[in-house]
């Protein structure tokens, strides 16, 4: 049997003629930038999360730095988070000019809490939580800290669309950005990404920031950014809302069984009891991890490794001085992590060939 890491395939296939409609009515009105689509998106992505305002931008990336930008922070600033995350995390950071610091993980794989305010200095001016794998930080405990020392939260949601933290869908702050990569649980068919914030101000200036700090055609009142989501993703997107809380019960089904099964012989994901975890990504842990990954891959059956390399030991940034050994948590789950195919469409007949051969490995 041949099971991909992802298939999104299955997932066109099940929409496709909802697809084909609305596209066609996006050709067919020769509008493709910051259109009708785009505006309807925002405004529905925005209520879906629970907040007033939704900005579209050309990706995940780009709502951090932009973000970022609106909130004020400035070229040697430093924002805290963690060093797990994927990469465009800390490029965003970088991109603002500011230097990101680096806290450790706690078991659920999200910042450790306990450790933020040992990091602080007088040039903290931010934490950049990042709800990884679909499960949400510990937000009530890192807002206190942050109105304490008067810091702004970003909260990267990039893998957490739907995610619920104490009943409420993150971003349980004031501002959190969303990436639409194809992979992701809410997923465009190119880049896209997205910005929700209940605050005006911060909106009115974001929408300046993303289209070249354009008030009206050609008047031009600060200097800003090309970054603008599109008419045809936003389209496609507005046809897969409709579809997000039924695709999220399924993966959190699919999660499930995959814990029943494979509790034995690896270490499975830990849910926050204050969270509500739609598995973008099922990550298990075995110190034998390289060597499942091969048996698994001998099966065929598709795994991925989500990150092997944390962010303050890749050479790209080597420059903001961190060294092996620094973050000793986040690097003992870089050696031990595997995610498994986890996908809406996955059949109960593929759930089980996976989880059969995870066992065969370890038997």
């Amino acid at each position: 049997m041949k099971i991909p890491f992802n298939n999104l395939e299955r997932q066109y296939e099940s929409i496709e003629p909802n697809l084909s409609k609305a596209l066609r009515n996006v050709f067919k009105s020769g509008w493709f930038i910051l259109g009708q689509n785009v505006e309807a998106f925002e405004k529905e992505f925005a209520d879906y999360m629970g907040k007033k305002y939704g900005i579209g931008v050309a990706s995940g990336t780009d709502a951090l730095f932009l973000a970022l930008l609106a909130s004020g922070i400035k070229r040697g600033d430093e924002v805290i988070t963690v060093p797990n995350t994927a990469i465009p995390t800390i490029a965003a950071i970088s991109a603002a000019g500011a230097v990101p610091v680096f806290v450790d993980i706690n078991e659920f794989y999200t910042i450790d809490t306990s450790k933020i305010e040992k990091k602080f200095s007088d040039k903290t001016r931010a934490i950049i939580p990042v709800h990884l794998y679909g499960q949400s930080c510990q937000m009530a405990h890192i807002i206190n800290i942050a109105k304490k020392y008067n810091l702004q939260v970003i909260e990267d949601c990039a893998q957490a669309h739907g995610t619920e933290y104490k009943g409420a869908k993150v971003p349980f702050g004031d501002i959190g950005c969303f990436s639409f990569y194809p992979t992701k649980n809410l997923g465009a068919y190119g880049d896209g990404g997205m910005i929700v914030t209940n605050n005006e101000k911060l909106f009115q200036k974001l929408k300046l920031l993303r289209n070249y700090g354009e008030t009206v055609r050609f008047t031009h009142v600060i200097k800003g950014y090309n970054s603008r989501l599109d008419e045809i993703q936003a389209a496609i997107l507005r046809i897969k809302l409709k579809h997000l809380d039924r695709w999220n019960n399924g993966r959190r089904k699919i999660a499930k069984s995959y814990t029943e099964q494979l509790k034995d012989f690896v270490l499975t994901p830990q849910e926050d009891n204050d969270s509500k975890h739609v598995y973008h990504l099922y990550v298990i842990r075995t110190e034998r991890r390289d060597r499942l990954k091969d048996y698994l891959y001998s099966k065929g059956i598709g795994t991925a490794i989500h990150y092997p390399i944390p962010a303050h030991l890749q050479r790209g940034y080597s420059d903001f001085g961190y060294k092996k050994g620094d973050f000793s948590t986040c690097e003992q789950f870089s050696r031990e992590i595997l995610s498994l195919p986890l996908f809406p469409e996955l059949r109960d007949k593929e759930i089980e060939y996976i989880c059969t051969s995870v066992k065969k490995f370890f038997k």
